[in-house]
């Protein structure tokens, strides 16, 4: 009986690691100021933060996020570099997080995503995300291990008891007194072609930047 328990779990563990995404995601971040254009690539542990430049398309830099040894690289294509980089200390919120799940769907690139809602009085700040839960496991890791600074990444900490594989495909960070829009992030192509090993890593004649 207790090979068989063994047996059972072992193939759910594993059907459960083949079900996880692997693929590419392009999506852009836009600022009142400008707006720039992405790409993850995501393989098993291994995930790439490509980010283009507007003006010529070529990469402006990018970063490998290692989550089996909780590492990341950056990686400067103009300079040829690349180095270890430490994660942000997030900053202090003022105020509280309310968080709210709505009742409203929305269908991003071909995914259901459902409506949650942050908001801080305080911090004159709301920030709706429509959030996928189609096995995007690398997401939240990701975000943990970078600890970015940008609310829209702080505020989605507070959601708490998301499903497992959970990613926003699109959000929006507005002004809670006049309802301007600040941030957008907004997933615009999911490719679920495994990316080739080459592209994850560290070109072999970049040279490592040591301050």
């Amino acid at each position: 009986m207790k090979n068989i328990l063994f047996i059972v779990a072992f193939f759910v563990s594993f059907g459960h690691l083949l079900a996880q995404f692997n693929g590419s995601i392009d999506f852009k971040y836009s600022t009142v100021k400008d707006t720039t254009n992405n790409t993850y690539y995501v393989k098993d542990k291994l995930v790439k933060l490509d980010q283009f430049s507007r003006k010529t398309g070529n990469i402006e830099g990018s970063f490998i996020f290692d989550l089996a040894s909780n590492s990341i690289k950056f990686v400067n294509p103009k300079r040829k570099v690349w180095g270890e980089h430490k994660s942000e200390t997030p900053p202090i919120i003022k105020g509280k997080c309310e968080v709210s799940k709505g009742t409203a769907t929305k269908t991003v690139q071909g995914f259901k995503c459902n409506e949650y809602t942050v908001k801080n009085t305080e911090e004159n700040t709301v920030i709706t995300y429509w959030v996928s839960s189609d096995k995007f496991n690398f997401f939240m890791p990701v975000l943990k291990l970078w600890n970015r600074k940008d609310k829209q990444s702080v505020y989605f900490s507070h959601i708490i008891n998301l499903p497992e594989g959970s990613m926003p495909l699109l959000s929006e960070e507005k002004q809670l007194s006049d309802g301007k829009t600040l941030t957008k992030l907004e997933v615009v192509k999911i490719n679920k072609n495994t990316p080739d090993d080459s592209n994850l890593r560290v070109p072999s004649d970049y040279n490592k930047f040591d301050k």
